[in-house]
């Protein structure tokens, strides 16, 4: 059955975003999503998420979860308002910034039986590649193809390196290698790569509740996976040659904005 539910993870810190260097000069609401860190609510004609989600509703996507902190006001002030004929939109609270795994265990009860499309508030993925994943049955993620990644993306080739890559056998997921080296890139020189990209079910929330926290004391989605694949459930690697626009530093929005313009919205 084709996926009609999608996890947003609009819960993060926003670091990057709320970096500023002095180099790009942001005024009225621009500068303040920019500073709280709420890249989803960055405007680049609407905000930012607004083409996130219309895009989610070309791919028959009809409900959306926004994961966010409590003290994200501004998300359902601006959802709870804004016209919506096409998705229904409501709001899973992870009370503390705690990592992806927490962040999606906090969308259980969204999820339930049914499988969802899980992914970040701050990447804009092509229809082309949505449309493939939701039909996929099963666990599945995306998996992007390094050189047409780098073309069709905002995102530099030094950053693309350091993203993570997977180890693929037969269409399906064996394991998926973080911030690789040299060597790992080597000896997996077609290895597809990962944009957070997923279509989950229920079995996903034990794996989040089980894992541990990681070396920066949060608990991470990439480990809840691997713990599914450990357990035995296969999860099926699309692959896509397309690229992802990435809204992570305010260097960002200009080329976004650019990149979205006559793009339409429709909710």
């Amino acid at each position: 059955m084709t996926v009609t539910k999608a996890v947003i993870l609009a819960r993060g810190l926003g670091t990057r975003m709320r970096a500023d260097d002095g180099t790009t000069n942001l005024a009225g609401d621009q500068a303040a999503a920019a500073s709280a860190g709420t890249k989803g609510l960055i405007n680049v004609g609407r905000p930012f998420l607004d083409y996130v989600i219309s895009s989610f509703a070309d791919a028959g996507i009809k409900e959306v979860c926004l994961v966010i902190g409590p003290e994200h006001n501004a998300f359902r002030k601006y959802y709870d308002q804004v016209e919506k004929s096409r998705v229904t939109i409501s709001y899973a609270i992870q009370e503390e910034p705690l990592g992806t795994a927490n962040a999606v265990a906090a969308a259980a009860d969204f999820i339930g039986n049914d499988r969802a499309l899980v992914l970040n508030s701050d990447n804009y993925y092509p229809l082309e590649v949505l449309t493939q994943i939701v039909k996929v049955p099963g666990l599945a993620t995306a998996g992007f193809a390094r050189q047409e990644l780098i073309a069709k993306s905002n995102i530099e080739a030094a950053r693309v390196k350091s993203y993570a890559i997977m180890d693929v056998e037969n269409g399906k997921l064996c394991n998926i290698i973080e911030k690789p080296s040299e060597a790992e890139i080597s000896a997996f020189p077609d290895a597809p790569i990962s944009m957070n990209c997923w279509i989950f079910d229920a079995r996903i929330i034990p794996a989040c509740q089980t894992v541990k926290p990681s070396v920066r004391g949060e608990y991470e989605l990439v480990d809840a996976v691997r713990y599914l694949i450990e357990n035995g459930e296969e999860i099926t690697v699309v692959p896509v040659a397309a690229g992802v626009l990435d809204m992570s530093s305010r260097k960002d929005i200009a080329e976004i904005k650019t990149a979205l313009s006559g793009v339409p919205v429709q909710l």
